[in-house]
């Protein structure tokens, strides 16, 4: 049966991002790659449970990399169980007072979901459930 191996998301501050998710969701950072025959760098953050995001960027003016590298149209969200409506009441207001958009929530969906919607500081909306 199929899984999700990782969730890529380009990004335009690969540092912020990484300590966005470090600080916020416990990731833990592996080492940053850097290829700069084609101008890209990129970062695996590992979740609980083995769930991997990996952070990529382009490095202005190197390589083979340009702007229309980057695809126009993105995921629509990335959803992290957390598992429990306490802890994601916690995570919301954890992030609230970081300052993090508040996007919806913490509510119960049409179709059961308990869940709260926040930006990340790209305006990636990242969906906390159980």
């Amino acid at each position: 049966m199929a899984h999700i191996e990782h969730v890529a998301l380009w990004c335009n501050d690969l540092e912020t991002l990484t300590e966005f998710y470090v600080t916020h969701f416990g990731a833990t950072a592996g080492p940053q790659y850097t290829n700069p025959h084609r101008g890209f760098r990129s970062r695996f953050l590992e979740l609980d449970g083995g769930t991997r995001l990996e952070l990529m960027t382009l490095m202005q003016g190197v390589g083979a990399a340009s702007a229309s590298a980057v695809p126009t149209a993105g995921f629509a969200h990335i959803a992290f169980g957390l598992g429990s409506e306490a802890a994601v009441d916690a995570a919301t207001e954890r992030l609230r007072a970081a300052g993090r958009p508040i996007v919806d929530g913490p509510r119960r969906t049409g179709d059961g979901y308990y869940e709260t919607v926040v930006l990340d500081p790209e305006g990636n909306r990242l969906e906390l459930t159980i």
